[in-house]
């Protein structure tokens, strides 16, 4: 059966390493992936000045920042298509982000791979990030394997509800079960595959899949970012002591639609709003100030800090420049 994890309380928040500089850079960190992703909708569809395809993370905060807040700063990760905040909670500079968003040279990469690879970037521990559905799952392995003949460290694989339908995720955690490799797969389970609720593409629960594998697994509240912190540290130090895999099933809601080109008319009446109530942002604001830890006044500093990071990136990226011919050329082989 998968372990429940519940929210830490305020006694056991040192034990697991949060202390008040951390907390704060949880709530920093959650604010600034969904300013970042707010003001990407905007450059998409008021501004008209990003183009292509770009899949939004706007409620799913709390999960991506938890788990990456809580891995070790030598830890990998391993993406997918909604991987924006997955950048930014790994610390990858957002005027490389937006660069890449808007194809320039001093992107991620380079500005030839765009929205859906924007979270690589090998120095800072994000190894790979794929529009392929489920992908990431047998590579997470293929890292793990080479992390496990080294230093203490582990890999992490996102992926969301409806990657658990692949032949990718079965084999990829057979895999994982069979060479104990040190690898966390966290399932952002945000409700929808793509226009499909979870509940017409899977059968049974997602944490039962993973059980059937003889993997522990973890299930939590993917809105509550403490409760996703603590989860990934239970995991992680399962990982570690036991030198066998671990699954964490975080369930979140999706906000938006599939892409920003995605209107979602196939949610039913009230739903979003319904979610909107358990915003991850809110929770984590009121709970922080309500135990005295931060003031409104340390909330509009962040604000204003974010709104100042977002814009600057979008300076840099409109003035960077994209690849040249030859450089293109170089890339590619000479060809």
């Amino acid at each position: 059966m998968a372990i429940e994890v519940l929210s830490p309380s305020a006694e056991e928040y040192l034990p697991l390493g949060l202390e008040e500089e951390k907390l704060c850079e949880l709530l920093k960190k959650m604010l600034l992936c969904r300013r970042f992703e707010e003001k990407i909708e905007d450059l998409f569809l008021v501004e008209g000045l990003l183009y292509g395809p770009a899949h939004l993370y706007l409620g799913q905060e709390a999960t991506g920042v938890g788990v990456i807040g809580a891995l070790k700063e030598d830890d990998v990760i391993l993406s997918h298509h909604r991987g924006h905040c997955h950048a930014i909670a790994k610390d990858i500079p957002l005027r490389r982000i937006m660069s890449e968003l808007f194809g320039k040279r001093d992107g991620t990469c380079k500005g030839l791979s765009g929205s859906m690879h924007v979270a690589i970037d090998a120095g800072k521990g994000a190894l790979y990030s794929s529009a392929i559905v489920g992908s990431n799952v047998p590579i997470g392995v293929g890292c793990a394997f080479a992390l496990k003949h080294g230093e203490n460290r582990l890999a992490t694989s996102f992926f969301g509800d409806g990657a658990v339908t692949t032949g990718a995720f079965a084999e990829g955690l057979n895999m994982a079960a069979f060479l104990k490799v040190p690898l966390l797969l966290v399932c952002e389970n945000n409700q929808y595959a793509m226009s499909f609720k979870t509940s017409r593409t899977i059968s049974n629960s997602i944490a039962e899949r993973a059980l059937a594998y003889g993997i522990q697994t973890y299930s939590v509240d993917g809105n509550d970012v403490l409760a996703v912190y603590k989860a990934t540290r239970c995991a992680s130090d399962y990982i570690k002591d036991k030198k066998l895999p671990a699954f964490i099933e975080a369930r979140s809601y999706r906000l938006k639609g599939h892409g920003v080109y995605d209107p979602a008319e196939y949610k039913p009446k009230g739903e979003a709003e319904e979610w909107n109530e358990k915003d991850p942002i809110t929770l984590y604001k009121n709970r922080m100030l309500n135990e005295g830890i931060i003031l409104n006044s340390f909330i509009n500093e962040l604000e204003e800090q974010v709104k100042a990071g977002i814009e600057d990136s979008i300076d840099y990226a409109q003035k960077s420049q994209v690849l040249s011919f030859e450089e293109l050329c170089n890339l590619m082989g000479g060809r």
